[in-house]
């Protein structure tokens, strides 16, 4: 099965609007059509501009707790609020940055995002992710018949590295992660941890023909992942506590 990637350029988006709509457009200006099997990928920036999340700072109260959280990580006193406000934790920081855990994530700013957004705005994640996923996925099984699944994917820094690759906000109708536990390796040893990270992956490789920039490709069509599945998941699968997370265990207890 050859695994091949399909990005979709849809024109710039402002307020709200039909996300399925525009992935239909999309799709048909591409002369492609989504078939059983295939893995439609969105940029979580597009899905939330489509529900309304791009919000003005300027509008942003902060909080006591807020400002504090402001001065401990020398950033800005309305981001600081919007991160304290999206988050269900905070992990530590640096000058400019919170390390932030939500919905199941660890993302600097909570996932907060002021890139081609316009002056004085901010894009939060999506309200509802894994739902939002789902609805998507109907949509498509109604309209077109075909049991497709669909990632939300955002891009995110990796420890130690330069760049950034992709990470599945949320997914359905695909098997997030493979057990590969009992399994062998090459030399006939039973693995004994292994997990892999298959909407993860999946988000990462759609996200390099995505782009960063202005490309203007906030949807990739996956075609033969083998990933896509008849199961309901609710974001959990995916999901590792802080508290059993190894970098988060390794650098320290999140605050």
């Amino acid at each position: 099965m050859v695994l091949s990637i399909f990005p979709l350029v849809v024109s710039r988006k402002a307020g709200t609007f039909d996300l399925y709509g525009t992935l239909q457009n999309a799709l048909d200006s591409a002369g492609i059509r989504v078939e059983s099997g295939d893995v439609v990928v969105a940029s979580t920036k597009f899905v939330a501009v489509s529900q309304g999340r791009a919000v003005p700072m300027e509008g942003v109260r902060v909080s006591e707790e807020g400002a504090r959280l402001s001065r401990r990580f020398r950033m800005g006193p309305k981001m600081a609020e919007m991160v304290l406000r999206e988050s269900d934790g905070i992990m530590g920081g640096m000058t400019g940055f919170v390390l932030a855990y939500s919905g199941g994530l660890m993302a600097p700013n909570a996932g907060i995002d002021t890139s081609n957004t316009g002056p004085g705005m901010a894009v939060l994640y999506p309200a509802r992710p894994h739902h939002t996923a789902e609805s998507l996925r109907r949509r498509i099984l109604l309209d077109t018949g075909a049991n497709a699944g669909v990632i939300l994917a955002d891009s995110r820094l990796m420890p130690g590295r330069v760049g950034t690759v992709g990470v599945a906000v949320a997914y359905a109708g695909i098997e997030p992660v493979r057990d590969m536990r009992g399994r062998r390796d090459l030399d006939g040893r039973p693995l004994r941890v292994t997990f892999q990270a298959v909407a993860d992956g999946l988000a990462s490789a759609a996200n390099h023909t995505m782009g960063e920039g202005s490309e203007s490709r906030p949807f990739a069509l996956v075609r033969g992942s083998g990933a896509v599945t008849a199961g309901e998941y609710d974001g959990t699968e995916a999901a590792v506590d802080p508290s059993q997370c190894v970098y988060a265990r390794g650098l320290g207890r999140p605050g």
